[in-house]
């Protein structure tokens, strides 16, 4: 069969039901992703004879004798289409993994199709930018600036990688083939708990094409956790690669590895596994009774209370919560629920591994490839020479990464077979394998004054970590600091993580903090309700401000520092900019309108130990190298990381070359997490920049018997006084004397700071269909010195599209075999383009005291108000107050409808 593609005719046979994106990837066009293969991301998307298809569910036969086009051959990086241009300099993308398949789609539209955007983007979805973005590159709206000397920070420069990105160049994980290569596929548990009798492999064995079938004998009998840490101990060693008792429907039970995917596929469906299904329990609070079926036996020494399925329980208060009580003149209490969320990154899970010169190399979809590498070398009894992980470009990942699930698998069969492996998940796998957001049930219990001065804060949370314990205990401490953010002198917070078998729950952006907000705003809101003042005066009358104790669960030393106003300027911010449309009309009368708003405050880095390691060197083509091991997945942290290099360097962000993220080209990182890659890694090429200027100037100074003093950097070389000294010629002077302009420089998450942010909506509420639409949004947020202006913005963008997605629509639903009904974009429905309004991003001036430049990292926070805020406007409008999310229509509606009188409108 001929195919053209490009402009290139191509005679290939596809495989008997092969799609189209299959196809051409096998061809070599690795800008065409997957998101889904279910024909409802667009990451896919492609032109046969000129229209824009989905590929994965495009027939490979029926693209015979037409033109098919690519992103690769829509432009590339020398010369660019104009909406690669337009994408490029909106910019139009942070993880850039969606871009190929937007841009292809919005290359097509008319100027019909671009006033109605809504309509014209509904097939293609983006989890990372808001969609603002994405907009702004359709209309052509230019928000990239260039960079003056020694003047980038303050600058919206472009992403180091953006012309490869729009041009389908940059390399993901999956973006590469290698010779040989073996496709390895999971078999999964049926059962929510059973413990596994026996395995017949040999059906499995007879499918041509499969080499090798793993189950729980063949693997490394070594407890690990998956989540990722510097200190490993802080989350509980309750994890096996394979093991012989399932917890969670979908949990690994057998590995096969085949020539191709398919046959791996085959092979899992001939394995004949004989369980004995043992009892489950899927609520929190009955697996805490003691006659619930145990999890984890009394064997293992990180359960604090199997017999309870108690993974870790917290106890802790400050002055007397009885007291406090006692002289409130009104108490409030309610408990507030939180769902499941999936992070739904486009790019899925997935490792390839390979041995070369007698190592294991792991090229793999991981937000820490340093601590990928010390659990691998762990589990399979390596050296750390023998072993080298590194990250291509990764396409979202917003905590989901923070694991090792894909790694060990891949690694594993490396191991045996000598030969290459791919691990990838399926869109199905990352619903029903990997790690959401912690499901918890919090009551929180206020007491107040008459004025509004909080008397007594009470908070009891419940989390579901499910089957295993991954980042079960920090996401519990992590919700202590709700109760930070409010001045009391009666604090009390017990909190418990329990064990269900369930899917394990993991890091989501907010990292524990996003459930306990949504709780602790929710209430903040009904209080000042009952007291009769206004929810924002209630907050600015108990936040915290500087100079007092930031006290969440106890009294005691910690190494935050807590030195500007910045939550009192968000809430004024947010109070103004409400004001300012307050009389906006109603869509109609059968609307009703209301408003809310919600704040929080979050530490800049985790208290666990986070460490960078940032290596700067000017080589000899003049070109100063940047090697650090944080990964890019949308944060942003490339170009923040290559704007602070520059403007110590006094040069441009065209003159620092990244290596990033691989273990064997850049020093340590614990990962890129807990706005960690700002904050941490940041302050590392801070350093590291500031070295190698260092002695760049003595150099200078020597060269040209100049005192230091009158030495300064410019972008191709140094002035000393009234003259000026190449950095061509300082480089040959230096290598004369041995001199190598070179440093490397570590930074550690200690002291850490605090950011904080607040959250306004206006809203409109159907009386008769509960439909939520949102009139107006508004996030002021305190990142101190902004590195990156439109990064920032597309930070937060980003961030309140997803808090809406988790407040309003996505939908974890499990049924009562603890089986996920809805494994698919399609049903869980993250939000689309026509979901999300353009919010107005409002910066606070302030400064940081420890962050790098005085900067602070935002990414993390920006979700943890949105959802409380679309909750307390939900109540403004119609009367009802809603403790459980999500905030869907027909839960609205049943409850609007229960009411005997409905609000006017």
């Amino acid at each position: 069969m001929t195919y053209l593609v490009n402009g290139k005719r191509f005679d290939a046979e596809p495989d008997p039901g092969q799609c189209l994106r299959t196809f051409l990837r096998s061809l070599g066009h690795f800008g065409v992703k997957k998101g889904c293969d279910a024909g409802d991301c667009g990451a896919c998307t492609v032109w046969l004879d000129g229209d824009p298809v989905h590929s994965c569910i495009t027939p490979a036969f029926r693209a015979e004798g037409h033109e098919v086009t690519t992103i690769e051959g829509l432009g590339s990086p020398g010369h660019l289409h104009p909406m690669q241009r337009q994408f490029r300099d909106a910019p139009g993308f942070q993880c850039g993994f969606c871009t190929a398949g937007m841009i292809m789609t919005s290359t097509t539209f008319t100027e019909a199709q671009k006033e109605n955007l809504p309509q014209a983007l509904k097939g293609n979805l983006c989890r990372c930018t808001g969609y603002r973005g994405i907009e702004d590159a359709v209309q052509g709206v230019v928000g990239v600036e260039t960079a003056v000397p020694g003047k980038a920070v303050g600058t919206s420069v472009g992403p180091p990688a953006a012309n490869d990105v729009v041009t389908g160049r940059a390399e993901f994980t999956m973006d590469t083939d290698m010779a040989g290569m073996l496709h390895l596929k999971v078999l999964h548990s049926p059962h929510a708990h059973a413990r596994i009798r026996s395995i017949d492999k040999t059906a499995a064995l007879a499918v041509p094409g499969v080499h090798r079938v793993y189950t729980w004998e063949d693997v490394p009998r070594r407890r690990f956790t998956t989540a990722i840490h510097t200190d490993h101990l802080v989350d509980p060693d309750d994890t096996y690669i394979l093991d012989r008792t399932v917890r969670f429907v979908g949990q690994r039970v057998v590995a096969v590895l085949a020539d191709t995917p398919g046959a791996a596929e085959e092979g899992c469906r001939k394995v004949d596994v004989e369980y004995e299904v043992l009892p489950a329990v899927f609520d929190p609070e009955e697996a805490m009774t003691e006659d619930s079926p145990q999890l984890h036996g009394s064997h293992d020494p990180f359960v604090r209370d199997p017999v309870r399925n108690i993974l870790l329980e917290i106890h802790s208060h400050i002055g007397n919560i009885d007291a406090g009580f006692a002289e409130a003149d009104v108490v409030h209490e309610g408990t507030y629920f939180s769902p499941r969320v999936q992070h739904a990154h486009l790019e899925t899970h997935g490792s390839i591994a390979w041995m070369e010169d007698g190592r294991l190399h792991v090229r793999t979809s991981s937000q820490s490839p340093s601590i990928a590498k010390v659990k691998l070398s762990y589990l399979f009894a390596l050296r750390p020479d023998q072993l080298r992980v590194f990250c291509k470009r990764v396409g979202g990942g917003f905590g989901g990464k923070q694991e090792v699930i894909s790694e060990d698998l891949a690694a594993l069969a490396t191991l045996d077979t000598g030969r290459p492996v791919c691990f990838e998940f399926t869109r199905e796998e990352e619903f029903t394998t990997a790690s959401p957001r912690h499901p918890m049930a919090l009551t929180v219990k206020l007491g107040a004054k008459a004025d509004g001065t909080l008397t007594a804060f009470q908070v009891r949370n419940v989390s579901n970590t499910g089957a295993y314990g991954n980042h079960g205990g920090e996401t519990l401490y992590a919700g202590g600091a709700a109760v930070m953010l409010y001045r009391c002198p009666n604090k009390k917070y017990d909190a418990f993580s329990v064990y269900t078998n369930t899917v394990p729950s993991g890091a989501l952006r907010g990292y524990g903090m996003t459930q306990p907000a949504f709780a602790v705003e929710s209430a903040m809101d009904e209080l000042a309700r009952a007291l009769h003042l206004d929810p924002l005066e209630l907050r600015r009358r108990n936040i915290v401000r500087p100079g007092d104790p930031l006290i969440s669960m106890e009294v005691g030393p910690d190494d935050v520092v807590f030195t500007e106003d910045g939550l009192a300027k968000c809430i004024d911010l947010v109070d103004d900019a409400m004001a300012r449309g307050a009389d906006e009309p109603s869509p109609g009368p059968e609307w009703l309108l209301g408003a809310g708003v919600a704040s929080s405050l979050h530490e800049t880095a985790p208290p666990t130990e986070h460490l960078s390691e940032a290596w700067v060197t000017l080589g000899d083509d003049l070109i100063y190298e940047l090697a650090v091991g944080t990964v890019e997945f949308g944060e942003g942290t490339s170009t923040a990381h290559v704007q602070l290099a520059a403007h110590q360097l006094g040069t441009t962000p065209s003159r620092i070359r990244l290596v990033q993220s691989d273990t064997d080209r850049t020093g340590f990182d614990t990962g890129a997490f807990a706005s960690a890659g700002l904050f941490v890694a940041g302050n590392a090429v801070l350093r590291a920049a500031n070295a190698v200027r260092d002695r760049i100037l003595e150099c200078a100074a020597a060269h040209t018997g100049v005192h230091l003093v009158m030495c300064s950097m410019d972008d191709g070389g140094v002035v000393c006084g009234d003259q000026r000294v190449s950095l061509a010629e300082l480089v040959a002077s230096a290598r004369a004397r041995g001199i190598r302009f070179t440093a490397a420089r570590k930074a550690y998450g200690s002291p850490r700071s605090v950011t904080s942010n607040a959250q306004g909506f206006r809203i409109a509420v159907h009386r008769v269909t509960g439909e939520i639409r949102i009139l107006y949004s508004v996030q002021a947020t305190d990142a101190a010195v902004i590195i990156n202006p439109a990064q920032v913005r597309g930070q937060v963008e980003g961030g309140v599209a997803q808090g809406i997605g988790f407040a309003l629509t996505e939908n974890f639903h499990l049924d009562e075999n603890g089986v996920m009904v809805n494994p698919n974009f399609r049903n869980y429905r993250i939000p689309g383009y026509a979901d999300i309004p353009r919010t107005d991003v409002l910066l606070v001036d302030s400064t940081d005291s420890v962050g790098p430049l005085r900067s602070k990292g935002i990414a993390e926070c920006c979700i943890n108000p949105v959802a409380p805020a679309l909750a307390n406007a939900l109540h403004d409008a119609t009367g009802v107050r809603y403790r459980a999310l999500p905030l869907t229509p027909e839960r609205i509606y049943r409850r609007i409808n229960e009411k005997q009188s409905v609000p006017r409108a």
